[in-house]
């Protein structure tokens, strides 16, 4: 007998309430996160985009070692957050060998060569827009840090690529089901608290930011892209040293 026509309507079950709580628990950990690790350097980042680098005093070492404090604490936050769930910081792919560390430095000319030709087509759009404004030197913010500095410039790379990268990428992809979406927001978020180098600096540094995203995404290794970023990081600090 051949089948007849289905006419009835099955109805998707809804999920339990222990779903949905902890789905709403994880975007309240990853917004603390984020809140607790970046909302002070957003907000600075405003002040100055609107007032100039000279609005606030360059860098002290208290300033440095506050800044240190502060990233350890974020970073304590996140392994927290990570242990609640019986995870760790191995689980957002930070995992030690000189075959991650290779393969992070390998990954410096690319970035570099992809922020120069953002660099160029921002500066290039602006030019066909607008009057050129030059972009803020890193020293008129940060001033000339002494070796006292040296602490902050390298946890600062496992300060931001393990939570505005790895963990909010993860979190982000696992909630939604968009890689897409999660690369987009942690390059914005990123792009956000260097709006200190104004428009067209903190625009170009997007697309070194998402080099970044792109190949944590595809590989969910941590360690390289903290390689790459601290690389970056101790050229900074050479630079504003003998500047």
């Amino acid at each position: 007998m051949a089948a007849g026509p289905i006419t009835g309507v099955v109805e998707s079950a809804a999920p339990p309430p222990a779903a949905d709580q902890n789905t709403a628990l994880r975007w309240f950990e990853l917004s603390l996160v984020l809140l607790v690790a970046f909302s002070g350097s957003f907000l600075n980042s405003l002040y100055l985009l609107k007032y100039g680098p000279g609005s606030i005093p360059p860098y002290s070492a208290l300033r440095w070692n506050a800044g240190l404090v502060h990233e350890l604490a974020s970073l304590l936050l996140l392994g927290y957050v990570l242990a609640r769930r019986n995870r760790r910081f191995r689980d957002l792919g930070l995992r030690w060998s000189l075959r991650e560390v290779g393969t992070g430095l390998l990954l410096v000319p690319m970035c570099y060569v992809t922020y120069m030709v953002g660099h160029y087509c921002v500066v290039a759009i602006q030019y066909a827009s607008t009057p050129p404004t030059p972009c803020p030197g890193a020293v008129s913010f940060f001033g000339h840090p002494t070796l006292a500095a040296l602490p902050f410039f390298l946890v600062n790379p496992f300060f931001e690529e393990l939570i505005v990268r790895a963990y909010l990428i993860t979190e982000v992809q696992s909630l939604t089901g968009s890689m897409n979406l999660a690369i987009v927001l942690s390059v914005a978020i990123q792009t956000s608290y260097h709006l200190y180098y104004g428009w067209t600096g903190a625009v170009a540094l997007s697309f070194l930011f998402l080099v970044l995203s792109i190949f944590y995404a595809q590989s969910c290794r941590a360690t390289p892209i903290v390689a790459a970023h601290g690389f970056f990081d101790l050229i900074g600090l050479v630079f504003l040293m003998r500047a």
